[in-house]
């Protein structure tokens, strides 16, 4: 009994300002949007004449300006000395893209849309992390980034239900999805408008002019060892094929899927206190362990209920990991560089890294064996993990 109190306050971020609520409330929203659409593009995409050549240039594209632009973004804010344009212009550019996809007349008006609307993340990403890092003290760092990234992935969990009750309505009727995604949308803009003030900055927060962004030389080996993970880190994509593999149907991923999210988003805010608790660099080594392990379950799983557990499993590395990165990147910039110039940093090499681990993922699934794939990305992860612990060692002894 005593303990549901706190259960609640954790879930409802009760001690976060009202900045970090509201960007909670607009990420959630605004992944519902967004899974209301995403899953839709590859089917719209191929009604419209454009086929698996169109689609893989189309997620490299997104994924590569996305990287670009999220590296830039929160050294340009740290410029500006202001947050909230950058993620006002990045919500608001995704919301103009919703009714825009359902007008789209060619594949080459889906791809330019799925390219803007990840310009839109890019230009929104770290200077939003940066102002939940400016809206909170170092006790409450890693709590505040995983409510945020929790309620990310409750919306994503929410929104292809919501386009699966409108598809029961309107049997193969992907433009109204569309629209209606656009409901959601703006009303997150809504929220960012009326309920994210400006937060006062640290004096180490924002970069001054004429300083050059150089990292520090703490955040170095970090920040390589965020990239060696990501280039183990492939698109969830294939944890979903692996699965149809093993026999899960198309309501069976759906369900799967949806459910996925909604354990992210238990596992978000509780490991942000923890984090808070015992400092972010453990958390991050366990939960890249954590994910080694799932990665070498997925390789050499047999049955359905084995599938399961791992995403189970998987979701407690999203909880243990999202919130704790961030911490540690803001931690390890200190006063010798801007916040939004470090998280663009840690945006670009972890977004570096995804965009080639998913196609090195793919060539050893297809030329080698799934296992193997899965196999190299555990063995990346270790390695990060194990670069991490020495990054670690070699501070504590300087």
């Amino acid at each position: 009994m005593s303990d549901r109190p706190g259960v609640t306050a954790t879930y409802l971020g009760r001690g976060l300002p009202r900045p970090v609520k509201a960007l909670g409330a607009t990420s959630f929203l605004q992944d519902v949007a967004s899974e209301m659409v995403y899953p839709l593009l590859p089917g719209f995409l191929a009604a419209l004449g454009g086929g698996p050549v169109a689609l893989g240039v189309m997620e490299s594209a997104a994924e590569g300006v996305l990287a670009l632009v999220k590296g830039a973004a929160g050294r340009w804010s740290d410029r500006a000395g202001r947050r909230k344009p950058f993620v006002s212009a990045g919500y608001g550019l995704s919301a103009l893209c919703r009714p825009l996809m359902a007008f789209a007349a060619t594949p080459l008006h889906v791809i330019g849309l799925r390219v803007l609307d990840r310009v839109a993340k890019g230009l929104r990403t770290a200077p939003r992390d940066a102002m939940i890092s400016d809206s909170v003290g170092r006790e409450q760092r890693g709590f505040a980034f995983s409510f945020h990234r929790g309620l990310d992935h409750l919306g994503a969990a929410v929104g292809p239900l919501f386009a699966a009750l409108v598809l029961l309505a309107w049997p193969g009727d992907l433009r109204r999805v569309f629209l209606l995604a656009t409901v959601p949308a703006i009303v997150g803009w809504l929220v960012v408008q009326a309920f994210c003030a400006e937060p006062p900055h640290p004096a180490a927060a924002v970069a001054r002019p004429g300083v050059r962004a150089t990292l520090p030389h703490g955040l170095r080996g970090p920040l390589f060892a965020f990239f060696l993970f990501s280039l183990g880190n492939a698109s969830d994509a294939f944890l979903l094929l692996r699965a149809a593999q093993l026999g899960f149907g198309a309501a069976g991923l759906a369900v799967l899927w949806s459910g996925f999210h909604v354990a992210k988003w238990l596992a978000s805010a509780p490991a942000g206190r923890l984090a808070d608790r015992l400092g972010p660099r453990p958390q991050i080594f366990a939960g890249w362990t954590v994910y080694a392990a799932v990665y070498l379950g997925f390789a050499w799983a047999h049955t359905a209920f084995e599938v399961v557990a791992l995403f189970v499993l998987y979701a407690v590395f999203y909880g243990l990991t999202e919130g704790a990165e961030r911490a540690l990147v803001v931690d390890l910039a200190g006063t010798s560089m801007g916040t939004g110039t470090a998280l663009g940093a840690y945006h670009l090499a972890t977004g570096v890294g995804v965009f080639a681990a998913s196609l090195m993922f793919g060539l050893l699934w297809q030329e080698v064996s799934p296992a193997a794939a899965f196999v190299a990305g555990a063995a990346l992860a270790g390695a990060a993990a194990a670069l991490l612990a020495i990054t670690a060692r070699r501070q504590r002894t300087v």
